[in-house]
């Protein structure tokens, strides 16, 4: 078993060595003997080699089967490439419930970007009864981990009053959060709620911001 597990690591490590050299084809075939073996990390990257075309012919039905078999292993991934294809109707029957479901197996693992779709998925009733504070919720856990769209998603919450109470200082802070995680519009936005906004509530909002950075994106909400 150990010996067979060194040689699905060595197969892996050439062909991630080979993606980053742009030899799509040799990377194929190195994860296809790693990936008939079980191995899910394999597994989703042949399933992306199929959806982008890379090393093979672009076929949407071919990346949900590689996808399916690692995200049944738990390849949190795998569960969120999958989610998508559902949610896109790609390779497989557009079923906003099943991409729910896939998202929310790799969001419980910690993924980011999972969670950010399982919010997306709350906030615009996909698959799922509307529900903003549901959206609210898995939006922070996403921003947490520095999440660009997330974190302006929640200060658009905040800027609304959906799911949570409307609050300019909140909203503002996390369009300044977002705008240091690289969201392009999150400035002009955040200026435009800065120019609203009393000089205290601005300064309460700037060293809310602040304080969030110092303190890693963790428990940014501690002032309700």
């Amino acid at each position: 078993m150990l010996c067979l597990a060194a040689v699905h690591a060595g197969d892996v490590d050439e062909a991630d060595a080979a993606v980053r050299r742009k030899d799509f084809v040799t990377a194929m075939t190195l994860y296809r003997a790693a990936a008939d073996k079980g191995n899910p990390h394999a597994q989703t990257q042949i399933g992306n080699g199929y959806y982008e075309g890379s090393g093979v012919k672009q076929d949407y039905a071919e990346a949900v089967l590689w996808y399916m078999l690692a995200a049944k292993q738990g390849h949190a991934d795998a569960q969120n490439n999958l989610a998508v294809m559902y949610e896109r109707g790609q390779g497989v029957a557009q079923n906003y419930v099943e991409a729910l479901r896939w998202f929310k197996l790799a969001a419980a693992q910690g993924d980011a970007v999972s969670q950010a779709n399982v919010a997306a998925f709350y906030d615009l009733g996909n698959g799922v009864v509307q529900d903003y504070a549901e959206a609210v919720r898995w939006y922070k856990l996403a921003a947490a981990q520095g999440d660009a769209t997330s974190q302006a998603s929640l200060a658009l919450k905040y800027l609304k009053g959906q799911g949570v109470l409307k609050d300019y200082r909140k909203a503002y802070m996390w369009y300044d959060l977002a705008a240091v995680s690289g969201e392009s519009t999150a400035i002009k936005k955040r200026d435009l709620i800065a120019s609203k906004m009393p000089a205290k509530q601005l300064l309460e909002a700037k060293r809310w911001s602040k304080d969030c950075l110092a303190n890693n994106l963790k428990d940014c909400d501690w002032q309700k």
